[in-house]
């Protein structure tokens, strides 16, 4: 296993710490160890780009880590009534979508690569800075309010944007013999 990958792996571990940190009240920890997650993830590709390490494991493990993170703690700030329920449906929802229509293809022997898409980096951007934003205030250390409200509408539209691209890709592949991404 190369380092990018016990880096990746020590990100996993990190979930449950920062979920039960906010659990417990702990928002500043929560905060602290969301960056430092997040961090490691930059961390992760600059060693595996710079060094060469890049491996098939670090290629599924980096981004499932990453939703991992993001969908608890969209989760978790639901639950505390820190992000409105829809937002929080809207994003997991559309995860558990790409997810599904992955296996399915795969069931039906038409495997399906999926290549993260532009749009979808986007909002990948925005709802880390959405949490950033949100577990911050929650941490006592600034009141986002306003940017809160507005970076919560811009999640909502870049998740469905992201969703319909992803879907489209998805029957464009599945309506042919080739593979498309």
């Amino acid at each position: 296993m190369t380092l990018p990958n016990y880096i990746t792996v020590a990100r996993f571990i990190m979930v449950p710490a920062i979920i039960l940190a906010m659990i417990n009240g702990y928002m500043l920890v929560a905060f602290v160890l969301f960056v430092l997650a997040g961090l490691s993830d930059g961390v992760d590709g600059l060693i595996a780009r710079q060094f060469n390490q890049r491996s098939e494991l670090g290629s599924w493990l980096d981004p499932v880590a990453d939703k991992f993170l993001l969908v608890a703690v969209f989760l978790m700030l639901g639950w505390l009534g820190a992000l409105p329920v829809w937002v929080v449906l809207l994003a997991v929802t559309r995860d558990g979508l790409i997810v599904a229509a992955v296996t399915l293809s795969g069931l039906m022997n038409n495997p399906v690569k999926m290549q993260p898409l532009l749009v979808s980096k986007a909002n990948t951007l925005m709802q880390i800075v959405l949490v950033m934003l949100v577990m911050a205030e929650l941490a006592g250390l600034a009141d986002f309010a306003g940017l809160v409200d507005w970076t919560i509408y811009v999640v909502a539209g870049l998740t469905v944007a992201s969703a319909s691209a992803y879907l489209v890709s998805w029957l464009r592949h599945m309506a042919s013999t080739g593979e498309a991404g």
